[in-house]
């Protein structure tokens, strides 16, 4: 439990630590530790100027919250910083924090009626038919730029790879597509300039949900057109929000990050190419090291309750802190080969709100990988690692670029092979 001087109400603590000190830093389990050592294992942190938030980091106490919505609600609704209209209408965090009609957003059975469709949606995808478009997707992004011996693995890969594979199963065209993922992009920064994107993207889900319905077609669109849980165009519009804006950020982090470490760890590397660690230990272990989302938003507390020693009050939101969780001591050991096969780590979240997508996500991260290992098997950063920078946010960790050089395909038999075959 954390000293009595710090058990002080969330409204008035001031000089906090920004929550985006634990994202945009090349060591964030010191910046987590560094809160650790101050707070304990759940810490005040701030999310913009006088708005402060709860950050949960301890493996228990962040399963305690998210498994119980009778206490902790995932709906804005019930934020007193939102109620009160402290937080401006027009606030960087509106893009992650404010409410919407979708499974995200809710508590309850109004959760369970919009989650159904997604959950639906996704056991009617033909697994095969996936992994199928998503090598032929891989291939030809790396025949794209296996002439130059050069590329960005985030620009030119990590990051149109979700975009195109996403999009296609809603039947929604590449042009539309690539504005949707810089809308995403900019919404999960949490920039000043982050509303203006969340808007762009319900202008384009508008036409496409319009589109669907005057002319149905086998994708997911029509599929949530066609749900009876889904009331309203809105809802349906709403819906394909949660898809697209998840799938983009887990995929295309979850790529980035495990080809950086294989780039950047030779040790770790070497286990994966040697065959003592398979690929899908190596995409678990990045789900421990940097998960997709280090810092989720948001529960909202609905009572005056106590979380790892910190007076919770009615109101206040709580992030939670999932790459501080997975590094928990009372989960996580310091000895690698232990954990192979371990996947008690929270990067999916868990309760009723964990993450429906975890089976395609790794379809497609996997085969993402995978085809790099195989297709650039030379490839290496083309400067040191150090030097490696980060994509703003205060909620996810993914490399800006992952620029590598490589031999170039006329060059290298292999890789003709590969692109010919």
């Amino acid at each position: 439990m954390p000293p009595r001087s710090h058990r002080r109400h969330l409204r008035d603590m001031t000089g906090l630590t920004p929550l985006r000190n634990t994202t945009m830093t090349a060591d964030p389990q010191a910046a987590y530790r560094e809160l650790l050592q101050r707070w304990g294992v759940v810490a005040p942190v701030e999310l913009a100027p006088d708005n402060n938030a709860w950050l949960v980091m301890g493996h228990h106490e962040l399963c305690q919250v998210v498994r119980n919505e009778q206490v902790f609600s995932r709906d804005p609704n019930n934020w007193r910083l939102f109620a009160e209209g402290i937080v401006p209408p027009d606030s960087p965090l509106g893009p992650m924090m404010f409410p919407r009609d979708n499974a995200y957003y809710a508590d309850g059975d109004k959760h369970r009626r919009l989650r159904a469709p997604l959950v639906d949606g996704l056991l009617g995808l033909d697994e095969h038919r996936v992994s199928r478009q998503v090598r032929a997707t891989c291939a030809e992004l790396v025949a794209g730029f296996a002439e130059r011996g050069t590329a960005d693995l985030v620009a030119d890969y990590a990051a149109v790879l979700p975009m195109l594979c996403v999009v296609g199963l809603f039947g929604i065209g590449t042009e539309d597509g690539h504005k949707l993922h810089q809308a995403v992009l900019a919404m999960v920064s949490s920039s000043a300039d982050s509303q203006g994107p969340a808007m762009e993207l319900e202008r384009i889900l508008n036409a496409v949900v319009a589109a669907h319905r005057e002319h149905p077609m086998e994708d997911l669109t029509t599929a949530f057109l066609q749900h009876p849980n889904l009331h309203t165009d809105y809802e349906v519009q709403q819906s394909i929000v949660v898809m697209i804006a998840a799938s983009f950020q887990s995929v295309m982090n979850w790529t980035a990050q495990t080809l950086q470490l294989m780039l950047a760890d030779t040790r770790f590397a070497g286990r994966v190419r040697g065959g003592r660690l398979d690929l899908d230990d190596a995409l678990d272990e990045v789900l421990w090291r940097d998960p997709p989302t280090a810092n989720m938003p948001a529960r909202f507390a609905l009572v005056d309750c106590e979380v790892g020693g910190m007076p919770v009050e009615r109101g206040d939101a709580l992030i939670l802190g999932i790459a501080a969780a997975n590094n928990d001591p009372r989960v996580r050991s310091n000895d690698p080969w232990l954990q192979v096969g371990n996947r008690a780590h929270l990067a999916w979240s868990a309760g009723p709100h964990a993450c429906p997508a975890q089976r395609v996500s790794r379809v497609i991260a996997r085969i993402a990988v995978e085809t790099v290992l195989r297709q650039l098997h030379d490839a290496t950063l083309a400067i040191p690692a150090e030097q490696l920078g980060l994509m703003p946010s205060p909620w996810n960790r993914c490399p800006a670029s992952l620029p590598v050089r490589f031999t170039p395909a006329k060059s290298n038999p292999r890789l003709v092979t590969a692109l010919e075959s």
